[in-house]
């Protein structure tokens, strides 16, 4: 809600002091995509898949013994005696549990290790935003999430990738 205010509150001062607006120079940047879309990042971001990378294979095998379950129950299910069908439903229970728990489990990881690259990577980051606002004057960076519609030649977030890949070179 505030966001949209101070975004409305930018749109209504521009349109009411055009002198101004042509002087200020505004862009548009997201910085998570800017980070995310670098070499280094997503070369780190390999790096993190590779080392989940069992983890993953073992959801997808739990996975699919579940799913095998699941059609014995559905095929046999009639001719199972009730405590047979009882305690495969209670197996399968078990195993959508533990599944949901681990594919959970996986997921923070991953959204850890993408907190991991953004802060490793917000030093260059920050040198990098800091030398373009110095090079082209810029007075005013909103962010995407807060507008409603921004052109795409306002938005830096690419030229600010350029600039972290040409740093790690």
């Amino acid at each position: 809600m505030f966001n949209k205010l101070v975004s409305t509150a930018v749109v209504a001062i521009l349109f009411t002091a055009p002198v101004v607006s042509a002087e200020m120079k505004i862009v548009v940047l997201d910085p998570v995509r800017a980070i995310l879309e670098s070499e280094e990042a997503k070369v780190l971001a390999e790096a993190a898949n590779k080392e989940m990378q069992p983890e993953q294979e073992e959801l997808r095998a739990s996975a699919e013994e579940m799913q095998a379950l699941q059609a014995k129950l559905q095929k046999d299910g009639e001719v199972m005696s009730d405590s047979e069908r009882r305690k495969a439903i209670k197996d399968l229970e078990s195993m959508q549990a533990d599944l949901q728990f681990g594919s959970q489990k996986l997921q923070k990881e991953a959204q850890d290790r993408r907190q991991e690259i953004l802060q490793a990577l917000a030093p260059k980051y920050e040198k990098v935003l800091s030398d373009l606002i110095q090079i082209d004057q810029i007075d005013l960076i909103l962010s995407p999430n807060q507008l409603q519609y921004a052109n795409a030649k306002h938005d830096i977030s690419r030229r600010v990738t350029e600039k972290l890949n040409e740093q790690a070179e």
